[in-house]
């Protein structure tokens, strides 16, 4: 006798087809969870091992000031510290933001303040460096009272920068700013007074040393003047600095409390990170407010 046993090849591809979809999903959930977590833990520390920091810099002294300075005093606190360039103002607090870095130096306070607060990240200073101050150079003038009449004056067209440059040109006399304006956000529409009517011209801060060929006067913020190799000294005035214009360490907001934002806090502070600057090429910046 022969048995015939009917088969349904469709419900059980069907059936197939579900259970591989179930485990799949279960698969991608875990996997999920897994790098959410490590994420979250990117910047703590485990016994033994070393973790890996990228620091996002521009150019200009901070980079140098991370490798020979910052990066040596916390490896006994198992980080290594790497930094990566970037070209302008706007990608490094972007790319932190992003989880692509993990850590920048490049900017000031006033700066974090405007930038964060105009594009929604959540990112929060750890702590001030030491700081080179914005100088006003002239390859045409050998002082501020040799700039003539009608000179012609580059400065950051970044807000922030902007703002800072235009209360430098305010602390030497050369322009006045209006009584109400609030100095941290002064634009060129708030100048009230401009005795030398000098022709103000606002232009990428990267491109300010360059710009020294072709106007009679440029405002370089410190980072961009290290890089091009302008002796501070050869100035024709440095700014006075205030507590917002000193740079700022920063992080992720949720990562301040880590091992890797506790240990720069302490760091930034300490006794240990103070005698370091005192003996490197940084040792005549101006100081943070917390020394």
């Amino acid at each position: 006798m022969t048995i015939t046993i009917f088969k349904k090849p469709n419900g059980i591809k069907r059936i197939a087809a579900a259970v591989l979809a179930a485990a799949t999903l279960i698969s991608v959930a875990a996997c999920g969870s897994s790098n959410s977590a490590s994420a979250s833990n990117s910047l703590n520390t485990t016994k033994g091992k070393t973790t890996t920091i990228t620091v996002g810099v521009c150019a200009g002294p901070y980079g140098d000031m991370v490798k020979k300075v910052i990066a040596p005093l916390l490896k006994e606190d198992g980080f290594e510290l790497k930094t990566k360039l970037f070209n302008d103002y706007v990608q490094p607090n972007k790319a932190l933001a992003s989880g692509s870095i993990q850590a920048n130096l490049f900017q000031h306070g006033n700066y974090l303040k405007k930038f964060t607060a105009d594009n929604k990240l959540d990112l929060t200073s750890l702590g001030q460096t030491p700081t080179l101050g914005l100088g006003i150079y002239s390859k045409k003038y050998k002082s501020i009272k040799d700039i003539k009449d009608g000179s012609t004056v580059s400065i950051a067209n970044d807000g922030s920068n902007l703002a800072r440059s235009l209360g430098v040109l305010q602390q030497q006399g050369l322009v006045k700013l209006k009584g109400e304006v609030d100095a941290t956000k002064a634009t060129v529409d708030d100048i009230a007074s401009n005795p030398k009517n000098l022709k103000i011209k606002t232009i990428d801060a990267a491109q300010l040393a360059r710009s020294l060929d072709t106007v009679d006067v440029a405002l370089v913020p410190g980072n961009y003047s290290w890089a091009a190799k302008l002796d501070p000294s050869s100035a024709l005035a440095l700014e006075k600095q205030d507590d917002g214009v000193i740079e700022v360490f920063v992080v992720r907001t949720q990562n301040v409390d880590s091992d890797f934002g506790k240990a720069v806090k302490k760091l930034l502070v300490s006794q240990k990170f103070k005698d370091a600057i005192a003996k490197s090429e940084f040792k005549d910046f101006g100081k943070p407010t917390t020394w």
